[in-house]
């Protein structure tokens, strides 16, 4: 860790990242979950909750996010353009298709959902606005990483232990290096049951803002047993058709 982190600050919003991925967790799962300490892990979550970003719960012993984490992220405007310029958009898409459409912009080398049309049918992918997933198992984000430098690519991948969710998933960086590239020329990507079996998924990029540091991606996801032989190509149609609307709306070019 730098010497320039305060590790009490550092620590507390670790822990408040913890809940927020779990929606709620025990004293025992943030202390042991995190490595904290527990003499010090219960003056940080009592002093969280004194201030509102925590709630506890003294029938279930859990804690969960306060209203200070709500009002905070309400003030968050980074990306809210391009959410209003999108959502209806997807919803439509999302209707179009019968399938779920997501937005996600790229963290590091994490892909955050930032907003979500849901498909109409029972059976549709399980992901919520704020999850975070590996960019490099995902075909949204693929499509986020296909917008980086390669070498800026190049090295965030060889910064993280790269494991395998199912047996279709790209680990190898050399090889990723190869299906960005690939994606980069053909300005799509796809995820092939690399992150869930039975699930695919087909992206594109969308903006690319690089004074922001912002870069964002869309997709659209479905159970494989709902694909056709011409997938990707018959969804990547309206999905581009889409993107440009979205684009247009914006008043920017395609990244």
């Amino acid at each position: 860790m730098s010497d320039a982190v305060v590790k009490s600050a550092d620590r507390a919003l670790v822990v408040l990242e913890f809940v927020a991925e779990r929606s709620a967790a025990t004293f025992s799962e943030i202390a042991d979950g995190l490595a904290l300490p527990r003499s010090s892990a219960h003056g940080l979550l009592n002093t969280l909750a004194s201030s509102g970003w925590l709630v506890f719960d003294p029938a279930t012993k859990l804690y969960s996010l306060g209203l200070r984490a709500w009002q905070v992220g309400q003030r968050y405007e980074g990306h809210r353009d391009i959410v209003a310029a999108a959502q209806p958009r997807m919803d439509a898409l999302a209707a179009q298709l019968g399938e779920t459409v997501q937005l996600a912009r790229l963290d590091g080398l994490e892909n955050v959902y930032i907003a979500i049309s849901d498909s109409p049918n029972p059976m549709r992918l399980a992901s919520s606005v704020g999850m975070r997933l590996p960019s490099y198992a995902t075909g949204i984000g693929k499509a986020l990483l296909s917008m980086l430098d390669p070498a800026d690519a190049g090295h965030r991948l060889r910064a993280i232990e790269r494991r395998a969710y199912t047996a279709h998933t790209v680990t190898g960086a050399d090889e990723l290096l190869a299906v960005l590239g690939a994606a980069r020329a053909q300005r799509f990507a796809v995820d092939d049951e690399e992150f869930t079996e039975g699930c695919r998924c087909v992206a594109v990029p969308l903006t690319r803002m690089d004074a922001a540091g912002l870069y964002t991606a869309m997709s659209v996801t479905m159970p494989t047993f709902r694909t056709t032989e011409e997938w990707p190509r018959d969804v990547l149609g309206p999905l581009r058709d889409t993107a440009a609307a979205i684009q247009d709306s914006l008043g920017i070019a395609a990244p």
